[in-house]
C-alpha cells in the first residue's frame, strides 16, 4: 500500500515535457501571427477607407468653389472677366460690393513617361471697386510667389489639367480666340472698348495621380446650357 501511494504522487506531480511545451508554444505564436495580420489589414482598410473619405470631401469642397467662382463671373472695363493662358485662369467675379480677381493655376511639371504630383493653387485678390486696383490684381497675379498669403493650395497630386470653351456651339480649347464684342457708349453708341465675349460654358478635365489615376470632368454653363 506505502509503495502504490508514491507511485501515485509521483506521476500526478509529473509536469510538461519540452516537447510539450514547444509544441504549445509554437501553437500560441502561430495564433498571435494569424490574429496580428486580421488586425493589421482591419487597421489598413480602415486608413485606406478613411484616405479616401478625405480625397472624396477635400474634392467636393474645391469643386463647389470653382463653381461659385465661375457663377459669379462679372465683366469689367478694366480686365479680361475670363481668361486662360495654358496654366492659369483668371477671371473677375463678383464679391460682396466690389469685384475680385481669382486666379486658379497648376504648378510643376511633367516629365515624359513619368508624371510628377502636380499641385492646384487657388489664388484670391481683393474685393476692389475701382478699375486701378482691379488692374494692380491682375498685374500682382501674373507675379505670384510661392509665400503670397492669398494662394491657397486646393488639390495635391494632379497630374494634368485641360479646360475646353463652348463657343459656337463646339467645345474647343479655351485658349482659342473667342467672338469680339464692342462696347459702346451709351451716350452715342460709338464703340468705346473691346473684349473677348465670354464662353457659354466651360468644361474642365481633372487627371489626378492619387493611386487609382482617376480622371475627373466637370461641366458649368454660363449661359445656355451646352450638350
Amino acid at each position: 500500500m506505502t509503495m502504490a501511494r508514491g507511485t501515485s504522487t509521483t506521476a500526478a506531480s509529473r509536469g510538461f515535457t519540452l516537447v510539450e511545451v514547444l509544441v504549445a508554444l509554437g501553437i500560441m505564436a502561430t495564433l498571435a501571427v494569424m490574429g496580428w495580420q486580421g488586425i493589421d489589414g482591419i487597421v489598413r482598410t480602415r486608413d485606406a477607407s478613411q484616405a479616401r473619405l478625405d480625397q472624396t470631401l477635400r474634392l467636393g469642397a474645391v469643386m463647389a468653389q470653382w463653381e461659385q467662382d465661375l457663377a459669379s463671373l462679372q465683366e469689367t472695363d478694366a480686365v479680361p472677366a475670363f481668361n486662360y493662358d495654358g496654366k492659369t485662369l483668371r477671371l473677375t467675379r463678383r464679391s460682396g460690393e466690389g469685384v475680385q480677381l481669382v486666379a486658379w493655376s497648376l504648378t510643376g511639371n511633367t516629365t515624359q513617361g513619368n508624371p510628377e504630383r502636380r499641385q492646384w493653387m487657388r489664388w484670391a485678390g481683393p474685393s476692389v471697386t475701382g478699375s486701378a486696383a482691379l488692374q494692380d490684381s491682375w498685374l500682382r497675379s501674373q507675379l505670384l510667389q510661392s509665400n503670397d498669403p492669398a494662394l491657397l493650395r486646393t488639390l495635391d497630386n494632379v497630374s494634368d489639367l485641360q479646360l475646353y470653351c463652348y463657343r459656337g456651339n463646339a467645345w474647343s480649347n479655351c485658349q482659342s480666340t473667342g467672338n469680339v464684342v464692342a462696347t459702346a457708349s451709351p451716350a452715342s453708341g460709338v464703340p468705346v472698348s473691346v473684349r473677348t465675349a465670354l464662353p457659354s460654358g466651360l468644361r474642365l478635365v481633372l487627371t489626378l495621380n492619387d493611386g487609382s489615376d482617376g480622371t475627373l470632368t466637370r461641366d458649368v454653363a454660363f449661359g445656355p446650357s451646352p450638350p
